[in-house]
């Protein structure tokens, strides 16, 4: 079964309907689709919503080649499922938390009795792991370098995400309006998780990197953008035809550029904000500060990274590789 897109007007439109009525198709695929996209619509982050989808739509191919109706799955059902899943214990714990947050809306609409994934076992996951592969300061420098050497746009994205530690998301949604001065800094104002509107630092190598692309005034935050004129909601990053950059495919060009710097491993933009934080911690930052720049609401996301540092850092592997070269 493919989940409904959630992006278009008409179907927003339609789900919105569906979660005023909750009133369902008589077929199990036709229903599942409708609670598929009013759960979804409940979602407020877009990127949430984008993987929540997939991770419902194998619950559902599952339960739709056996015509079986989600409404009526019990825990036995959803142990059925899980054991199917392959990939990494946080892969599947997200999937599982995915299904119970699908289910927890309907159980909070009336359309359920219970929540069949409550109490269903999740795998271990240790908190302080993190597949994404962070940078060396070295192999950063070269990130960058090979970011402005791509184009202009790769440049200031690279900087932004590296430098300023943003999410890919928060930096492709920002508009050129964005780009102002505060109190004697060079600021880029970005929508975070949940909507919250936060200002970030723009250091020079950022306000530099941004020049090529916008023009130096404007990178400079100084520029007079006039209320109702054209550029007011011009996205910042845009494509040939000035549409918005999309984020598959500006996720693949960081991927495009970290090929080209010599980088091995599966890097990701999200290993830039990696990155930025271990740089912080490295150079002294408090957790503290790390916490308000990174936009994390909850102290333990960025204390993470700090144990994972320090736990490579201090391996005992190291103390027993010294004393045997005695």
């Amino acid at each position: 079964m493919i989940l409904p897109d959630q992006n278009t007007h008409d179907n927003v439109c339609y789900h919105v309907e569906m979660r005023l009525s909750l009133s369902f198709s008589d077929s199990n695929e036709g229903r599942h689709g409708a609670l598929a996209g009013a759960w979804l619509m409940s979602l407020r982050n877009e990127n949430t919503r984008r993987a929540y989808s997939r991770d419902l739509q194998g619950l559902f191919t599952l339960f739709d080649s056996a015509n079986f109706d989600a409404l009526e799955a019990q825990r036995r059902h959803i142990d059925l499922w899980v054991q199917t899943l392959v990939g990494a214990p946080t892969t599947i714990a997200r999937r599982i938390s995915a299904v119970a947050s699908f289910y927890a809306y309907l159980l909070s609409e009336d359309v359920v009795s219970s929540n069949p994934v409550a109490h269903v076992r999740r795998p271990r996951v240790d908190p302080d792991h993190s597949a994404t592969r962070g940078l060396t300061l070295e192999e950063a420098k070269v990130m960058l370098v090979s970011a402005r050497e791509d184009s202009p746009r790769s440049g200031a994205l690279l900087a932004l995400l590296l430098i300023s530690g943003v999410r890919l998301s928060e930096a492709l949604k920002a508009n050129l309006s964005d780009l102002q001065h505060d109190a004697g800094h060079r600021v880029l104002v970005i929508s975070r998780k949940g909507g919250r509107r936060q200002k970030v630092v723009l250091a020079p190598q950022v306000v530099d990197a941004f020049a090529p692309l916008v023009g130096a005034q404007q990178a400079l935050g100084l520029a007079v953008v006039q209320a109702g004129a054209d550029t007011q909601d011009r996205p910042l990053f845009t494509t040939r035809s000035g549409s918005r950059w999309a984020q598959s495919e500006a996720f693949r060009a960081v991927q495009r550029i970290a090929r080209a710097a010599g980088l091995e491993g599966k890097v990701t933009p999200h290993s830039m904000r990696h990155t930025h934080a271990t740089l912080a911690l490295e150079a002294g930052v408090p957790l503290a500060d790390l916490q308000d720049s990174l936009g994390h609401a909850d102290p333990r996301t960025t204390r993470r990274y700090d144990r994972a540092r320090a736990r490579l850092e201090k391996s005992s592997a190291y103390a027993v590789a010294n004393s045997l070269a005695r």
